[in-house]
Order: structure tokens, then sequence, then C-alpha cells
């Protein structure tokens, strides 16, 4: 038996906005009714015949959703889910949740005071290379030390979009969270302590912005983290795709294919091999096994993964599936990269309580 489609309104149609929207596009499980875009800008073919809006709240009252796909800038992620919650609608919005604890806190309340459900766009938790690495690397146990990054040398359109981006949103806080998000879950431990520096490597943005930026976190099972994140023309391509973790057992690591470009958006989810190494050693003191290299060539491609995500919304939707634990987890990986921000701009280590 069929059921009736969702009813969606797509917000933002940037690069992730259009991946989602292509997600609905194609998925016969949804029903676009609108789309919100900035400017009046005319809309990409492929979704010329749906009803345009420049007005969200205006696009709201008129559809009717039974979901709100939010894929604007950060600045405007709280008021648009809370006014889409309050007018029945489920929400999907993209990641960073918000520019601060608080308001993060005020959307994840307003969905349980509602009920409506609330999925943050953490695309890496429905990656399934992501979730084998963080899984071999748990196999090894810990404490870990986990050395993540995601550098982009990003030139044109892509450094405009940054240097936008960078009036509300740090590098460091944009997709920070992903990666401090996978190292929560691979240590399972509580966050005590966040350190964050910054470089301003441009007279492009304003005097108190970074576009050079560093975190690391303390755990209390002595694990640490590290995750840098740069954006611009002046960036290096090299060793810009860092994603290792090491364990008194051995090591984990994600492999991307020779060539990659850090300005290519796939190589932010894509990867070609996971290596994983064994430690121990034999008697004679050589290696006592051979590492094990873990083909992920047939991996879904960054629309392909939008589609995973947008899939698991409607089952949250469908199968009334409680969506806590993930809030929670977006708001604590949120509070830390806010803290590593805070860290930057004032130069000292911040205590975390959770």
């Amino acid at each position: 038996m069929s059921q009736t489609p969702i009813k969606v309104l797509v917000a933002g149609l940037g690069n992730m906005g259009a991946s989602h929207a292509r997600a609905y596009h194609t998925d016969p499980g949804y029903e676009i009714v609108g789309l919100v875009t900035r400017g009046g800008r005319p809309l990409p073919t492929e979704f010329a015949a749906y009803p345009h809006f420049t007005d969200f709240h205006e696009a709201l009252a008129t559809t009717k959703p039974d979901l709100a796909s939010i894929n604007t800038y950060t600045d405007t992620h709280v008021p648009y889910a809370i006014a889409a919650m309050e007018a029945g609608a489920h929400v999907f919005v993209e990641k960073p949740l918000a520019t601060t604890v608080e308001d993060a806190r005020r959307v994840v309340d307003t969905a349980a005071r509602l009920k409506r459900k609330l999925v943050v766009g953490y695309i890496l938790r429905h990656h399934p290379s992501w979730m084998l690495f963080i899984e071999k690397a748990r196999e090894l146990g810990g404490p870990f030390v986990m050395r993540l990054n995601l550098n982009q040398q990003s030139f044109g359109e892509q450094w405009a979009l940054h240097k936008t981006l960078m009036e509300t949103t740090s590098p460091m806080v944009d997709c920070g969270v992903h990666y401090v998000d996978v190292m929560c879950q691979i240590t399972d431990a509580r966050p005590k302590e966040v350190r964050g520096m910054g470089v301003r490597l441009t007279d492009e943005i304003a005097p108190d912005q970074f576009n050079y930026t560093h975190l690391q976190v303390l755990f209390d099972d002595g694990s640490v983290g590290w995750y840098e994140a740069a954006w611009g023309p002046m960036i290096s391509e090299t060793a810009f795709f860092v994603k290792d973790v090491m364990t008194p057992k051995g090591s984990v690591s994600i492999v991307v294919e020779d060539g990659s470009k850090s300005s290519d958006i796939d190589t932010h989810t894509k990867t070609s091999r996971i290596r994983v190494h064994h430690g121990a050693l034999s008697a004679d003191g050589r290696f006592a096994r051979d590492d094990d290299w873990l083909s992920t060539v047939d991996e879904p491609g960054h629309d392909a993964l939008c589609a995973r995500e947008q899939a698991f919304m409607a089952k949250a939707i469908r199968e009334d599936l409680d969506l806590s634990r993930h809030n929670e987890d977006a708001v604590r990986s949120l509070a830390i990269v806010l803290a590593a921000d805070r860290s930057a701009h004032e130069g000292r280590p911040i205590a975390l309580e959770f």
C-alpha cells in the first residue's frame, strides 16, 4: 500500500540545499511544495516547475508543509526551524544547528515540546565508509589519538561563499561539528577541555575572523583529538585530507585517491580505502600481521548521501523514531566547537561541562 508523500518546503539551494532538493525531487516518498531562495534568482532548470518564494515565512504559510528543509546560512536556522515547528512541520536543518548553544537548545526543546521530528544534517552519520571507520577504530580500543582535518584551497565562487560564511561562522565551527561528532562516537567518553587557535591569513575577512583554525579536544578517558579547517586561495593542498585514529593496538586511516583536490566537494565525504594497521609485534620484533586494506570504492557520492539523509528523515517521521540522542549529540558537538572558537579568540583553554 502506497504512503501519502511527505510535503516538503526547501529553503536554500546552495551546495547542500540543491543536493537535498534533488533527493526530494527523485524520492516518491516526498512532494516538494515550494522552494525558497534569496534575491529572486531564477531556479535551476531541474526545479523550475516548483513554486518559488523569496520569503520563508510567506512560503511556510502558503504551502503548509509536513517538513521544512532548512539549508540556509547559519544565522537563519533557529528562527526558521522554530517557526516551522510552531506551524506544525517537522524540520531537517543543515549543520551547524545554531550560532550559540543557547539557541541550539531552544530548537531542540521546541521539537520536544511540540513533538516534532528534528534532524540535523550530520551527513557522515549516514556514510557507510565513515561508519566503518568508526567501527574499526572502536574495535581497537582506546585511549584514542584522533587526527582529522578538512582544508579547502577555495577560489572564485567558492571563496566568495566562504567569505560570506565567515561573517557568521568560522571554519572550525562550520564543518568541525561533523568531525567532533565523529570523535565523540569513537571514544564515547566525556569531553573535558578544548583548546582553539586561529590565524587571519587575508585582509578580505573581518579583523576578528580567522580563515585558518585548529582545535584540540581532551577527553576524560585519556583520548585526545585535533581538527584543522582552513579556507582560501592561499591554503596548501599538502595533507589537506587527514582522517586518522591511533590507539595502543594500532591505527585506522581513511585514504583518498591520489590527485584528489580540496576544492572538489565530493572529496569532503569521499574515501577510497580504509587502512587498518595492527601494532602487535612478533617475537623477532616484526609486525605480527599485515595491514588490512578495506575497499570503499563503491561508496555513495555526495547527492546519494543526501538521499540517505532524507530517507532517514522520512523514516523518523513515518516510524516516530526517538531522536532525543541525535539532538543531544548535535548540541554537544556544537558546544565543543563554539568553545574552541572562543578559546581561539581569548587565547586560553576552555573547560567543558556536560
